[in-house]
């Protein structure tokens, strides 16, 4: 099968940002790489539904209408998480897997969402593990605007850049660790040598 000849990031431009994983990959520009790279299914955004899919279809050049019915069936309202705070046990799961840091709390406190900020991925839902997470449908809405998926982009790479400078420190620490055991080590070895 031959490679679309189109740039990922037009088609990472469409999709709606979400990050949810609902496509099969691990987020919205592996999935626009994947349709530009590996011809994947231009169908398999649901929170996008059938405008995102239209859309991307104009845009790698294909007839969208065999999608669309399953594409009508499939798509996802539009949702926010709504954190039910007397019940959050401050675990910080929920925190760990939103990929657009909308979720605020620490270790043995309660949480809260940045309704504004989320984007309805709902990858929080499954680690808590207390259940103290609805989805509320937002009524107004029936697609992701171009300022909230832009938004949503943005947090994620905020947060992967995050992620990696902390991942970065750990590094440097564990490593900061291992030299400091090497040396004591050594000194011990030094000592035990010296003294038999």
């Amino acid at each position: 099968m031959k490679q679309r000849n189109i740039d990922p990031e037009k088609i990472d431009a469409i999709l709606p940002q979400t990050q949810c994983g609902l496509c099969n990959y691990g987020g919205c520009m592996p999935y626009a790489k994947a349709i530009a790279e590996e011809n994947a299914a231009i169908n398999l955004c649901p929170p996008g539904g059938v405008t995102t899919l239209v859309k991307i279809a104009k845009l790698v050049n294909e007839d969208p209408a065999p999608f669309i019915p399953d594409m009508q069936k499939n798509s996802k309202p539009l949702v926010r998480a709504v954190i039910r705070e007397d019940e959050c046990i401050g675990c910080t799961k929920c925190i760990q897997a939103c990929p657009v840091d909308a979720i605020l709390g620490t270790g043995k406190l309660m949480h809260t969402v940045i309704t504004d900020e989320c984007s309805g991925c709902e990858l929080c839902i499954k680690p808590c593990p207390v259940d103290c997470i609805d989805l509320v449908t937002l009524e107004d809405d029936t697609v992701i605007s171009t300022e909230k998926s832009a938004q949503y982009r943005q947090r994620f790479y905020a947060r992967e850049k995050r992620l990696k400078k902390l991942n970065t420190i750990e590094i440097e620490n564990t490593s900061i660790i291992e030299k400091k055991n090497f040396i004591q080590e050594a000194l011990l070895r030094a000592k035990q040598k010296k003294s038999s």
